[in-house]
């Protein structure tokens, strides 16, 4: 894994004075992928006792291809400096009975293996789907309750001393790393086929990325028209800390990763 002073080229220097987040730094792109095999594996693997979902996979192939493939992806930007994180730590989107949004952090992903992670978020998000509150959502539930304007205000003086100094408040479960690394979503279980997601502006994503719908489509394999369930995929990512270069690799390494989900074991 790439060290702070290695991330830090000259042309990262000068796109964290350029642009800022997230007005005008961000990068979308998107493609489709051919899950049917995948799918099937998933079944497979369910019929063994291993409850995983197609979240649960790309959980864990983004986490490893990030590690082992783009290490700009896991650094965030603290005084016009990239900064390596030390571990990485997807966040998870949940949504709750209630139609409220929250998310599980899932430390060092890209060192679990199908069984591990499955064990993991499956506790976690039932417990907050359960009512249980991290550290993001009670940050919200206190911003929602001071009236505004002060609200602005405050949230303007909070993202300074957090996201753009850098300052760590502990006692509030406030750090650079306590939202997680990046984030995952998956809009397809909402019935959205495809969807560009915003950079959270109280974290510090180097990206997300969605999880579109599944659907049978016409497509050419080994020159011949077969129907295949094909799922979208879409990332938006900080054009301070990467460029579409890290986009690309991102895509390509779960390309494989699709094909060949039992490398994960």
């Amino acid at each position: 894994m790439e060290t702070s002073d290695q991330l830090n080229t000259s042309w990262r220097k000068v796109a964290s004075t350029i642009y800022r987040k997230p007005v005008d730094s961000k990068i979308f792109g998107g493609v489709e992928f051919d899950v049917t095999e995948l799918e099937s594996f998933i079944s497979q693997k369910r019929k063994e006792g291993i409850k995983i979902t197609l979240t649960h996979f790309f959980v864990l192939a983004i986490a490893r291809i990030v590690k082992e493939q783009i290490p700009e992806f896991n650094s965030y930007l603290r005084r016009g400096k990239i900064v390596a994180r030390p571990t990485i730590n997807p966040a998870v989107s949940v949504l709750k009975a209630d139609g409220a949004m929250s998310s599980v952090v899932v430390p060092s992903a890209d060192s679990m293996n199908y069984s591990c992670l499955e064990e993991y978020m499956n506790e976690e998000i039932l417990k907050t789907r359960k009512g249980g509150e991290n550290g993001t959502m009670q940050n919200k539930n206190t911003l929602a309750k001071i009236p505004w304007p002060f609200r602005n205000w405050f949230f303007s003086v909070f993202k300074t001393l957090t996201i753009t100094w850098g300052i760590s408040f502990p006692g509030l479960g406030v750090s650079a790393n306590s939202f997680g690394s990046f984030m995952i979503t998956n809009i397809g279980s909402l019935g959205l086929d495809y969807g560009f997601p915003a950079l959270l502006p109280t974290a510090n994503y180097s990206f997300v990325y969605v999880m579109g719908g599944i659907q049978k489509k016409p497509v050419v394999v080994n020159d011949e028209i077969v129907i295949r369930r094909m799922m979208s995929g879409s990332i938006v990512f900080d054009h301070r800390i990467a460029d579409a270069a890290q986009g690309a690799k991102l895509f390509k390494g779960l390309k494989y990763a699709v094909k060949h989900p039992e490398e994960f074991l």
